[in-house]
């Protein structure tokens, strides 16, 4: 997949005011501060597309972002929807920002009709997290098709961030049969951008 570019288009608070949705639709979700906005910039190839902050729990709405792509270096572009979502877990949230969040997030997972696939990112550096194993099963319970992103493996010893990925893996297959499609990445180094890109691809193939 070759990305021809990539836009801002609008910051909702709820779902109903999302974008019509006419394009095939890929969220990014995690815990605060796990690398978001660097992926988004990774994959899209533009520096600034998405906001990074060193200040976690900085983005507060739905983010969507229009992103015309091709298959081919010279085949037609095809156009599809890139969110950037809230993330989950920052402390020095009030109880009435959490609740507004925990609406907001639920009704766009479960009401967003061209939502073709959510990356849930987690950090590689650290071992499994309940904050993370909890979002997940909820995401499987809800059957809102995901993907895990293992982020941040370029500031680990490879050895440290195999050990996390099989660790965080082994904890979902205490109790699922079939686990998730999981990518490692580092923005920094680019990893997993083709494998990432690769299965958005095939994801717009099949929703056509």
């Amino acid at each position: 997949m070759q990305i021809k570019s990539a836009k801002y288009l609008v910051s909702s608070a709820l779902v109903s005011q999302c974008p019509p949705p006419k394009h095939a639709e890929y969220a990014f979700i995690g815990r605060s501060n796990v690398g978001k906005s660097s992926l988004i910039n990774m994959l899209t190839g533009q520096k600034h597309l998405a906001k990074t902050s060193a200040t976690p729990g900085k983005t507060q709405l739905i983010n969507h972002f229009l992103i015309e792509s091709s298959r081919a270096e010279k085949g037609p572009a095809e156009k599809w929807f890139l969110v950037d979502l809230p993330g989950y877990g920052y402390a020095k949230r009030s109880q009435s920002e959490r609740k507004k969040w925990e609406e907001m997030i639920n009704g766009y997972l479960r009401k967003r009709e061209n939502l073709a696939q959510v990356f849930v990112l987690i950090d590689a550096r650290h071992e499994p997290q309940n904050i993370d194993l909890a979002f997940v099963n909820q995401l499987d319970h809800w059957q809102v098709p995901f993907s895990l992103v293992f982020t941040k493996a370029d500031k680990e010893k490879p050895a440290v961030v195999e050990r996390n990925v099989k660790s965080f893996l082994a904890k979902l297959g205490e109790t699922w049969q079939f686990l998730p499609r999981h990518f490692v990445s580092s923005s920094e180094k680019k990893l997993g951008r083709e494998e990432l890109l690769s299965f958005i691809e095939s994801c717009n193939r099949e929703s056509e």
